[in-house]
């Protein structure tokens, strides 16, 4: 029997039926995850669990932490998908809910983060209130750059149009000073996402849009490790980015 499960479960009056709505299985799956304790379920099925419930994961499934360790570089690697859209969307919100001192967006577009995650304004108002310093480096929708990736891509929903839904977001929030945004085109290639010592990076692959490309889920273990090496690239891109409130200003003048 996992008595932990069962008793996080008992603590947030939780039945299996609800678990298993909010999981995306059935409910005798979430039975045989009581009942069987060597049964580990899927990574995200973990995670959505470990949200709906309020639990770390090393107490409900300790064994699938124990087999996931590892030593040397690859330690901060926490979990690979094949597609971005394969990972579960309460990651991305358990990730920015989580943040306490920094949120970097540093996706060309950013776009889906506006369309997947509910009322995501709200919640970066809320973390900027906390002190939280929140920053999205975009790509320059006029540049060459861009041109050249729409046509590589060759979708109808181009770069230019999803780069202008985060900049008219972004404009809804210019009032709030711990939201900064730059342009700067040389990430076209690679997103980063960072949520404090935790890192989502997404290499884009030739014709294929942001959610058919991989995606890595990183955290911080050491010093100039993956992580940081990321973090680096990210802050060097940022420090030749053209903040987008004069990049507007310059459009209108």
């Amino acid at each position: 029997m996992n008595h932990a499960l069962r008793r996080a479960m008992a603590d947030a009056n939780m039945t299996e039926t609800q678990l298993a709505e909010l999981c995306g299985v059935d409910a005798k799956t979430v039975a045989r995850w009581i009942t069987e304790p060597n049964r580990i379920p899927h990574a995200r099925h973990r995670w959505a669990a470990c949200e709906a419930l309020r639990e770390e994961e090393q107490n409900l499934w300790p064994t699938a932490i124990r087999s996931a360790v590892t030593t040397g570089p690859n330690r901060e690697l926490v979990q690979v998908y094949p597609y971005r859209s394969a990972a579960p969307a309460s990651l991305w919100r358990s990730l920015i809910t989580k943040a306490r001192r920094e949120l970097v967006f540093a996706g060309y577009t950013n776009y889906f983060l506006w369309l997947e995650q509910a009322n995501l304004s709200g919640a970066l108002r809320r973390k900027a209130d906390t002190g939280c310093r929140i920053r999205f480096l975009i790509g320059d929708p006029d540049s060459p750059v861009t041109a050249a990736r729409e046509e590589e891509e060759g979708v109808p929903l181009t770069l230019s149009t999803r780069i202008a839904v985060t900049l008219a977001e972004l404009a809804k929030l210019q009032d709030v000073p711990q939201i900064e945004g730059r342009l700067e085109t040389g990430h076209v290639g690679l997103s980063v996402f960072r949520f404090d010592d935790e890192m989502i990076v997404t290499p884009h692959l030739a014709r294929k849009v942001g959610h058919d490309s991989p995606m890595m889920h990183l955290r911080r273990c050491q010093a100039d490790g993956v992580f940081d090496r990321f973090a680096a690239h990210v802050e060097e891109l940022w420090s030749r980015g053209r903040d987008i409130r004069e990049a507007a200003d310059n459009a209108q003048a």
